[in-house]
């Protein structure tokens, strides 16, 4: 449904987002309309930003990229698709601590560290990249990125998550793929502007029965987390039952494992001075009889 016109869109509680068109989806717009998200009151927190009413998570941009910088734990790419704003796309790098505790493993299992070869064979010089010694990683899965086509001057379809910097607009790169061709440019720019005529230009709107179902639905999975969290509950409590039991059980084996040797070391004691009399007594009879003769 539409909203009528002029009037202010409703932005809808968290829990209605699964029905929303865009929010799990990778929405193709360009940089421009990537900085007119916004993120009313009441969504602090979250990294969800809006266009119109529409939550948006993920984003898909197409664009040269005109510049790129090394800076301490990240790498910044400027993205610019000819909509009149550019866009910066962060890549993170690996922890430094993750990475070489990783790279000890390797190495103690006789196993040489990867080390970026494209990218040593690019103009990694001039860029200031040390792509042998720094891992590039997804924003969300750490999933490890070969970023050594991203140069300038390289056409590339990029994906990631939104966050704000100093009240700018960054996608935090997730995956990406190089644009062979302009055909492929201009297939992407069509669904771009299609997206855009068929769900983003109007307000998304909900029917206050589809809400109401929205809600019921929240307050069942609700309940079921709530469930699922007690019967985990209840199963650490039983295995830590179970270990208690267990551990009582060996403690009682072991005691009485130590009683039976402690029992058999007595009568092994015994019987060991019974043999050490008999020996004395037999030496002293010998004696005796000796001194006899």
């Amino acid at each position: 449904m539409e909203a009528e016109d002029g009037a202010e869109p409703i932005f809808y509680p968290a829990f209605c987002f699964k029905a929303s068109p865009t929010h799990f989806a990778w929405v193709k717009m360009t940089a421009s309309d990537v900085h007119r998200l916004k993120r009313p009151q009441g969504f602090g927190g979250q990294k969800i930003f809006f266009y119109k009413n529409h939550p948006i998570r993920f984003v898909s941009v197409v664009g040269i990229i005109v510049a790129r910088n090394e800076i301490t734990r990240r790498t910044i790419l400027t993205l610019d698709d000819s909509s009149g704003s550019t866009l910066e796309v962060v890549i993170l790098h690996a922890d430094p601590n993750t990475q070489a505790r990783a790279e000890a493993a390797q190495a103690s299992e006789g196993v040489a560290p990867q080390t970026d070869a494209s990218a040593l064979n690019t103009s990694a010089g001039t860029l200031g990249i040390r792509s042998n010694q720094t891992v590039y990683v997804s924003a969300t899965d750490r999933t490890t990125l070969d970023i050594s086509s991203l140069v300038p001057g390289a056409m590339v379809k990029v994906k990631g998550t939104l966050s704000m910097y100093r009240q700018m607009m960054q996608l935090h790169l997730e995956r990406f793929v190089l644009v062979p061709d302009t055909n492929a440019e201009m297939r992407f720019v069509e669904e771009r502007v299609q997206f855009l005529v068929d769900v983003l230009s109007a307000p998304w709107v909900l029917l206050d029965e589809e809400i109401e179902h929205l809600r019921e639905e929240a307050e069942q999975e609700d309940l079921k987390a709530v469930e699922e969290r007690r019967r985990a509950a209840r199963r650490v409590k039983r295995r830590i039952e179970r270990e208690e039991r267990d551990q009582r059980r060996i403690q009682k084996l072991y005691e009485r494992e130590e009683r039976k040797r402690a029992k058999e070391a007595s009568v092994c004691k015994e019987d060991g001075a019974r043999v050490m009399q008999d020996i004395r007594r037999k030496r002293e009879y010998s004696a005796s009889g000796d001194h006899r003769d």
